[in-house]
Formats: C-alpha cells, sequence, structure tokens
C-alpha cells in the first residue's frame, strides 16, 4: 500500500513539473517571439492623423486642427518598457494667448521653453539627451526647446529619485504652427 502511495505522489509531481516546464517553455517562447519577432519593429513616417489625435486632445488643443502629420517614429518596445516615440504634427491654428491663458499648474498648462520650473526643465534635459541618437532628426534641438518661441506642456514625467527617468511632454512652436510630441523611457 505504501508503494502504491509512492508511486502515486511520484506521477503527481512529474505531472505537475511537466506542466510548468511546458508553461515556462511558452513564456520563454513568447518573450522571444515579441522581443524578435516582426510585430516589434521601430516604424518612422508611418503614424497617420488618428494615430497622433491624443497628442492634441491631452493638452486640451483638439485633434481637429491637426492639418498633416510631417514626421513620426515609434521605436520597438523592450521587455521592460524602454522605448522613443516622437511626431511633428502640422496643426491648421494656434494662438499664443490660448498657450498662456491657464496658469493653473493642476489642471495642466503651457509653460514657455526659457521660463520651466525646475523638473520640467529636468524633463526637457532628458529629451535633449535622446536628440543625440540619429531617429529624430527632425525633432527641434534642446536649444529651441528652451527658447521663448517653444511652449511645452507636461504630461507625465517619472522620476528615479530625482532624475527623470521618462517623460512624455508636448511642445508647440507658435510661429509655423507646429506641435511635437516625446515620449521616451530609459
Amino acid at each position: 500500500m505504501n508503494r502504491d502511495r509512492t508511486v502515486k505522489i511520484v506521477k503527481w509531481l512529474l505531472i505537475s513539473w511537466g506542466a510548468l516546464s511546458l508553461i515556462g517553455g511558452v513564456a520563454v517562447g513568447g518573450f522571444v517571439a515579441y522581443s524578435f519577432g516582426p510585430g516589434n519593429r521601430d516604424r518612422a513616417d508611418s503614424a497617420s492623423s488618428s494615430d497622433v489625435a491624443f497628442v492634441l486632445n491631452w493638452c486640451d488643443l483638439g485633434a481637429d486642427r491637426i492639418e498633416k502629420v510631417l514626421h513620426s517614429y515609434v521605436s520597438a518596445r523592450s521587455f521592460t518598457g524602454d522605448h522613443l516615440d516622437a511626431y511633428a504634427i502640422k496643426i491648421k491654428h494656434i494662438d499664443v494667448a490660448e498657450l498662456t491663458a491657464r496658469t493653473d499648474d493642476f489642471g495642466g498648462r503651457w509653460y514657455r521653453g526659457d521660463q520651466l520650473p525646475k523638473v520640467l526643465d529636468d524633463a526637457v534635459g532628458f529629451v535633449g539627451g535622446w536628440l543625440g541618437s540619429g531617429k529624430i532628426p527632425w525633432f527641434p534641438t534642446e536649444r529651441t526647446l528652451r527658447s521663448s518661441e517653444v511652449y511645452v506642456y507636461p504630461w507625465s514625467i517619472y522620476l528615479h529619485g530625482i532624475t527623470p527617468s521618462a517623460s512624455e511632454l508636448i511642445f508647440v512652436r507658435p510661429w509655423d504652427k507646429m506641435v511635437f510630441y516625446f515620449g521616451g523611457k530609459t
């Protein structure tokens, strides 16, 4: 009787071990397929107006202003979520007065590039760190982003300690009706 019970326990342990091995194999295979598969590739200049509508909706300008998406870059995602997304969007109209009308920091507002609070200044520096990668040569330089001709809308800034490790920022250059979006994580 004892021997039959031992065989039964060993049988179930081996079945459990096999099931766990199968699940682990599927998980590893899924990770490899995701990381190296055809669906996880960089995409350049392929975004449509509907793909970038969220940018203008987030900052309350409205997607109905989109005239044309001039440039786009959406990188492949790493397993930890590291990525770089950027868009250059030509819009139909923009007035500096509508950018400067809101002064409430809580509800979201625009900041002039040469008058940034410390955390937003650091986030613009984070953007500047990506600009030398050669992946978005059409994006304004960090110097331009920090100038009086550009307004910045912070959607999200994630910090590691006090250093930005991810940010989503929207930039508007009113004189030529251009909106630039940057989303990146390291």
